[in-house]
């Protein structure tokens, strides 16, 4: 009797199948690269101030090459995104998609994260390297990668803090009211914390990230807005270790991708004074990848782990946790920390994020 595994029998009409969905996924993605180029460039905002209109008038609007523009315009139009009359050679962004696609969408604006699309594509070449050594990278090989995580925090987060977010720590906005020391662990370009130090003049703002590009943004946009309660310092969060110095902690989808999450988590706790409150948002997925299954933009999201975040763990020498962590894996770190309650929240506007309010 031969112990040969036996040929699996080929399902054609699976295969087949299968292959389609393949095509579209590879149709889907280089739309999405498109749409990158289309925010940045401001063409869905055109688009959104026009009626119907040639891609000579679009591109006159836009102030760009009308051959690019109407080649755009293609991708735009094959890709069920833009509405096009042949008769009249016209292009039209249709209400229902001008909600999720512009500055200003009511939906917020879905355009952003195409960015990050273009930008794995970009780091293609380095990422190969990373797999073959197993070596990781820096915050700072990544392109625009501070502009992207800003557009994303001023719609996701700036809008909400002071209606939905801010009241998940009970009682903290009357004490910062009254004046109290806050800080923002990894505040990247610092559009909340300024928000903040605009609402709450009594009290003192700080923020810390390790990129400096980020850092100089964040102190030249708080010179503008005339702050004198608000300092913005580039410093690298390993061994993080000031004692009882802040009231209220925050930090907004930062901790993941650190070199060690539970030091940091630790060395925040230590942080605060008696009383202290620490509020973190972080990706709601689980740990456990059959969790996942039908988590929202969950194949984005490890895509972005796998690009960005496992690879700028390990490049500081951390243990790669990913975006995809887990919240289980969140909630017992702060459990560890010392913390004497952690409150779990999921928004129902926003599925993909998850938000602890952790006490001293």
């Amino acid at each position: 009797m031969s112990l040969a595994a036996e040929t699996p029998t080929l399902d054609m009409a699976t295969a087949e199948a299968f292959a389609e969905n393949v095509g579209g996924i590879l149709n889907s993605g280089t739309v999405a690269v498109m749409m990158s180029v289309g925010h940045r460039l401001g063409l869905f905002d055109v688009l959104a101030a026009l009626p119907p209109s040639t891609s000579a008038a679009i591109a006159e609007r836009a102030e760009l090459s009308e051959r690019y523009v109407r080649e755009w315009l293609a991708v735009m139009v094959t890709g069920g995104i833009v509405a096009y009359d042949p008769a009249g050679k016209t292009y039209r962004l249709p209400p229902e998609h001008v909600a999720c696609l512009t500055r200003e969408a009511p939906l917020g604006n879905l355009a952003v994260y195409a960015q990050a699309i273009a930008l794995i594509g970009q780091m293609q070449e380095r990422l190969l390297t990373c797999f073959e050594t197993g070596e990781g990278l820096a915050y700072g090989d990544y392109p625009c990668f501070h502009q992207f995580m800003a557009e994303d925090s001023g719609q996701t987060v700036v809008p909400q803090i002071f209606d939905v977010i801010l009241p998940l720590a009970e009682g903290i906005a009357e004490r910062m009211e009254a004046g109290i020391d806050v800080l923002d662990a990894g505040c990247g370009r610092g559009l909340a914390l300024i928000e903040m130090a605009k609402r709450f003049p009594k009290s003192r703002f700080t923020g810390y990230d390790l990129c400096a590009d980020a850092i100089e943004f964040a102190n030249e946009a708080a010179r503008k807005a005339g702050l004198a309660n608000i300092r913005f310092e580039q410093r690298d969060l390993t061994g993080y270790d000031e004692k009882a110095r802040f009231d209220f902690i925050t930090s907004f989808d930062a901790v993941h991708d650190q070199k060690d999450p539970q030091a940091l988590i630790r060395s925040l706790h230590g942080a605060l004074k008696p009383g202290g409150v620490y509020l973190m948002q972080d990706i709601g997925g689980s740990a456990k990848l059959e969790n996942n299954l039908d988590f929202p933009m969950a194949g984005f999201l490890y895509a972005i782990s796998c690009a960005h975040c496992t690879p700028v763990s390990l490049g500081q020498g951390g243990q790669g946790l990913g975006t995809m962590w887990g919240w289980e894996t969140a909630k017992g770190m702060l459990e560890s920390a010392g913390f004497r309650s952690v409150d779990r929240h999921v928004l129902p506007h926003d599925p993909m994020n998850v938000w602890f309010v952790a006490r001293v």
